[in-house]
């Protein structure tokens, strides 16, 4: 019993490993095609516009 119990959990740490990596990749080649984009546009940076109406510079 006690294997079984270290093998679910092995597998369950594998799962949220994986999850946690997919989730990074996303994020990661969102951030690479946002900085091409203003590679191609020559910008200094994205704008984003606040709560209060005042657009600034998004913060990674």
């Amino acid at each position: 019993m006690p294997p079984l119990l270290l093998l679910g959990f092995v597998g369950a740490a594998a799962y949220y490993g994986f999850q946690q990596m997919k989730k990074d990749a996303a994020r990661v080649t969102e951030r690479n095609r946002q900085a091409e984009a203003e590679q191609r546009n020559r910008a200094h940076g994205t704008l984003v516009r606040g709560q209060d109406g005042v657009y600034r510079l998004r913060k990674d």
